[in-house]
């Protein structure tokens, strides 16, 4: 998690100088576009074999979990009918130990979030789709928790400050919610709230309904153009909506909420954080963008190749040396990225 973040008021700056210089030509890895002093490569790609694991098709969003010397990159899959996650385990060295799925039987697993106590939330999409809890290390079957809601879920952010997990809906007139468990670390049980028009966050008496949509339950919920992306970072969770391409912060030590940018970083479908503070922006086209702590924002790396390239599941490795992320490609198939460098220290 990054110890700096954005300031917490005012526009994004297009147009910035990078911090790590102008993208170079394409190499051969992938089409991949890199500034200076980094590198790229494939590390999975839908329908190959990856150490014994056929990859899935449609990745989208990822995450990074610590193992021993090395780490995880668990990855969803948002087919319909045959979705689910599947996870990546690295040596110290950065060599592929090991491919394994960590859910299964579930459908439109587009993104979710990670815990910190080390678990990952793949979310469902479909129109009563569910948050499952899932072990990345593979030890513990994925289990749903139907007390975060039945709607068409995208992302999720842990705040462990607030000890909520805030939660985006894919609707035209959807909602921001957040979920505050019983327990932290326990998402068996818990209350799922709506963010209101008045600033209030009120409760969805009945989150699991069959009839009424958790966005129609509470009188003065806020709407939103197609919840997307969600990533919290030092005291404020971000998000975008895919309708109108804006991009919002939550602040929750205020309880405010700021639309930072609109139109300008129109597309972004992905978010995380490195030490840094830097953020970055995974956005149609082919292009991840990133976006300094003085609020500018630049590209740091490009895709070419077929058009419509969609860079997903952005996550650093816990030691924040390494960028791992899914480029979805149509029927040229998607790959999974890792990016090596020298990435600005915290």
């Amino acid at each position: 998690m990054s110890r700096k973040t954005l300031l917490r008021a005012g526009p994004l700056w297009q147009g910035g100088e990078s911090p790590y210089g102008p993208i170079g030509q394409p190499g051969p890895v992938g089409g991949l576009a890199l500034p200076a002093g980094f590198g790229g490569r494939v590390v999975a790609r839908s329908g190959h074999k990856v150490a014994g694991l056929t990859w899935h098709a449609e990745p989208d969003g990822g995450a990074c979990f610590p193992d021993g010397a090395g780490w995880i990159y668990v990855s969803n899959s948002g087919l319909s009918l045959v979705g689910g996650a599947s996870a990546l385990r690295f040596r110290s060295g950065g060599s592929i130990g090991d491919a394994y799925r960590i859910l299964s039987g579930t459908e439109l697993n587009r993104s979710g979030g990670a815990t910190p106590w080390h678990s990952w939330l793949s979310c469902e999409l479909g129109p009563r789709g569910r948050v499952f809890e899932c072990d990345p290390y593979g030890t513990r079957a994925a289990r749903p928790r139907l007390t975060m809601g039945r709607f068409k879920h995208q992302a999720a952010a842990c705040d462990p400050e607030r000890q909520v997990v805030y939660l985006t809906e894919g609707e035209r007139d959807g909602c921001f919610y957040r979920f505050r468990p019983e327990d932290w670390g326990d998402l068996t049980e818990g209350t799922l709230e709506v963010l209101c028009a008045s600033g209030a966050w009120e409760p969805v008496p009945s989150p699991a309904a069959l009839l009424k949509g958790t966005r129609h339950q509470v009188r003065g919920a806020r709407r939103f153009d197609g919840g997307d992306a969600c990533h919290y970072a030092g005291g404020v969770c971000f998000f975008t909506t895919r309708g109108d391409g804006a991009l919002w912060a939550y602040d929750a030590r205020t309880s405010t909420l700021d639309r930072i940018a609109f139109g300008g970083v129109a597309g972004t479908v992905a978010i995380t954080s490195a030490p840094s503070g830097d953020l970055y922006l995974a956005r149609r086209g082919g292009r991840i963008d990133v976006v300094t702590p003085d609020r500018t924002v630049a590209p740091f790396l490009r895709l070419d190749g077929p058009a419509g390239a969609e860079p997903t599941g952005l996550a650093f490795t816990p030691g924040g040396d390494r960028l791992y992320f899914s480029a979805r490609r149509g029927r040229a198939g998607s790959d999974t990225f890792e990016v090596t460098g020298h990435f600005r220290d915290a």
